[in-house]
């Protein structure tokens, strides 16, 4: 099987059949073996470690009474000694560790920080536990009410589920994930990298864009070429996929065939486009001149990937 790609995967049993027991998950949420993952806002609470950092999950004796707080957890599975791990997102609050009682052993290694700016350096199946809460978070946070009367929405089946409060209503609403492609685009020994603005110095990276209604990956694919690059694209084969809950999508990536090389930047969408030789990007420190995108993200893959098909 193919290495997965950062942010893909967890230890995780997901445990679906057990979202819609209510009985069942409240008497988790203060079982001894219990673990909760704390967030606040954009940020996760983490632990330094010998290995670097990890995320801090802290046991039901660290909340007091958890029951009262069961609207703002996410049952995000079990691990492989059937211990149950929550998410409890703690955003409410003005200071994330209030009326925390932290362990000792671990208060002086505590950190906040945001999974974007930190998740490279986690180990993969860390960062990708984060990533599920993450977006679980994101996703309770901008759907507070219903999309379909606007009455409140009440988080139920383990936080899997947002109910509408309204008798006459009562529209389930289903964690939304937004589809994106994004693209390495080849002309032989050479491939298409771009850049945006608000980018950090030098970052240059592949093509890519929202899936719109009505349309195929593969057409997606061209279509985002060419309004970015001004560059037609002929053969699209699917490489792999990400999640990348910053805030809610999932990047389906591809390969995809130059059939022009023009290039004609869409000022708009790209700051700056250019085709880039094997031999560049192989021999080039990577700095603030020119880099491509960290570890974390696809985009790094499709193009690492690439470097090593020669």
């Amino acid at each position: 099987m193919r290495q997965q790609n950062f942010y893909a995967s967890t230890y995780l049993d997901r445990a679906h059949d057990r979202r819609k027991d209510h009985d069942w998950l409240s008497g988790r949420l203060g079982e001894e073996s219990t673990r909760f993952l704390v967030i606040w806002r954009d940020q996760q609470l983490l632990v330094r470690g010998p290995q670097g950092a990890r995320p801090a999950l802290l046991s039901p004796d660290a909340f007091g009474d958890v029951s009262e707080r069961l609207a703002d957890t996410v049952f995000l599975g079990l691990d492989s000694a059937g211990a149950a791990t929550f998410s409890l997102d703690l955003s409410s609050v003005a200071e994330p560790l209030s009326g925390i009682a932290i362990p000792s052993d671990i208060a002086d290694d505590l950190l906040m920080e945001p999974l974007r700016a930190i998740g490279s350096r986690l180990a993969a199946a860390d960062a990708g536990l984060l990533a599920y809460a993450r977006g679980m978070a994101n996703w309770h946070s901008r759907h507070r009410f219903c999309g379909v009367c606007g009455a409140p929405a009440k988080s139920t089946d383990g936080g899997h589920v947002r109910l509408c409060t309204n008798p006459d209503c009562r529209a389930q609403h289903f964690p939304r994930t937004d589809p994106a492609v994004i693209m390495l685009v080849t002309d032989g020994d050479r491939c298409l990298l771009g850049r945006q603005k608000v980018w950090p110095p030098g970052m240059h990276s592949t093509l890519a864009g929202f899936v719109e209604p009505g349309e195929s990956l593969e057409h997606a694919v061209a279509r985002e070429v060419r309004e970015e690059s001004g560059i037609e694209v002929g053969e699209v084969i699917y490489q792999s996929s990400q999640p990348w809950p910053f805030p809610a999508s999932v990047m389906l990536g591809f390969r995809a065939k130059a059939v022009s090389t023009e290039i004609k930047v869409d000022t708009a969408e790209l700051e700056s486009a250019g085709w880039y030789s094997r031999d560049f990007l192989k021999s080039h420190p990577g700095d603030s001149s020119f880099c491509i995108p960290p570890r974390d993200s696809i985009a790094w893959r499709l193009i690492t990937d690439w470097l090593e098909s020669e």
